[in-house]
Order: structure tokens, then C-alpha cells, then sequence
């Protein structure tokens, strides 16, 4: 598995991409229908937030997209931050360490780049162990108050503790 940044040519990449949010967030209870995490990355592509490269995707063997990750600006008040989402894994080849890859390497990516702190809405029993905690513990609200056990943050190594407030992600978060 090789861990790469999503580039504009790859043409093919990205078209399996979207393949694999739909696939990796399926709901089996609306079968037929397209998850609404398939066009937020699209929105995301499109719009001023999205950050080339925080986009990464995991090529599997034969040279397909197995798995894609991406952060996009964001915000704690003023000051700008990193909202993680989605990540996407395809069901063929989850629980193979794909999903852990693609989340060092954008959490390295992102601590190269000297972006302060990375936030997500996730199962902490899932993102505790890429040093994810609850983001009340760094005096971070999360945009919806009923979030707030699953709003955690990965301060990185620019980060500095006067960075405090609500957070704020990319306006297509704000459609689903």
C-alpha cells in the first residue's frame, strides 16, 4: 500500500474516490441511496478551504484507490485550524491498517505544514489512539453543543493553548 497526495491529474484517483466514500459510508438500512459524505467531498474540492495537500489517498495493489483522507480549514474563533473528514476506507480492505495509514500521514502532513490542531466528530474509542481527545479538555467547543462526546482535537506541534473557542468547519460541513 502506497500512502500518496491526491493530484489534479490523477483523474482516475479521484473518480475512484468518490467511489470509496460511497462504498465505505453505505448504510445498509437506505440501500440505493448515496451517502451525503459522496458530495461533501466534492463540495469540499470546490470550494476556498480545501487544502491540496491535506488530500491523500491509499493505493492498493493493481494501482487502485483503496482509501482517502482529507482536512480542510477550519476554525477555533478567528484563528485557523484543520476539520478531519471523511475518511473513507472501501469494506474490501477495512480493518487492514488502511484507515490507520491514511490518518498518520495526514496528521504528519498537517504537523509539517505548521497547522496548530486537527478536529473531527468521531467514535473516540477510534481516534483516541492517533492522540485525538475530547476538545472541552482544550477549552474547544464544537459547532453543535450535542456533539460535544464525540468532538475531539489532536493539537499538533504548533499548537498553542490560547487557541480557544468554537469551532468552525468548511461551509459544505454545514449542508449535512
Amino acid at each position: 500500500m502506497l500512502i500518496r497526495r491526491e493530484i489534479p491529474g490523477d483523474i482516475a484517483s479521484i473518480h475512484s474516490v468518490r467511489m470509496v466514500t460511497a462504498a465505505a459510508f453505505a448504510r445498509p438500512d437506505q440501500p440505493g441511496r448515496e451517502p451525503p459524505e459522496v458530495d461533501l467531498v466534492d463540495q469540499l474540492r470546490d470550494g476556498p478551504a480545501w487544502l491540496p495537500p491535506l488530500s491523500l489517498v491509499a493505493i492498493g495493489t493493481g494501482g487502485t484507490v483503496i482509501g482517502h483522507v482529507l482536512a480542510t480549514r477550519g476554525h477555533v474563533g478567528p484563528m485557523p485550524a484543520l476539520g478531519l473528514g471523511p475518511l473513507g476506507v472501501h469494506p474490501d480492505h477495512q480493518r487492514r491498517g488502511v484507515g490507520s495509514a491514511l490518518m498518520h500521514a495526514v496528521l504528519a502532513a498537517a504537523d509539517a505544514l505548521d497547522e496548530p490542531l486537527v478536529a473531527l466528530l468521531g467514535d473516540p474509542a477510534y481516534y483516541t489512539r492517533f492522540g485525538f481527545w475530547p476538545s472541552a479538555d482544550y477549552h474547544i467547543m464544537p459547532p453543535v453543543a450535542h456533539w460535544q462526546p464525540h468532538f475531539q482535537v489532536r493539537p499538533l506541534t504548533a499548537y498553542d493553548p490560547v487557541l480557544r473557542g468554537t469551532f468552525t468547519y468548511a461551509e459544505p460541513f454545514g449542508r449535512l
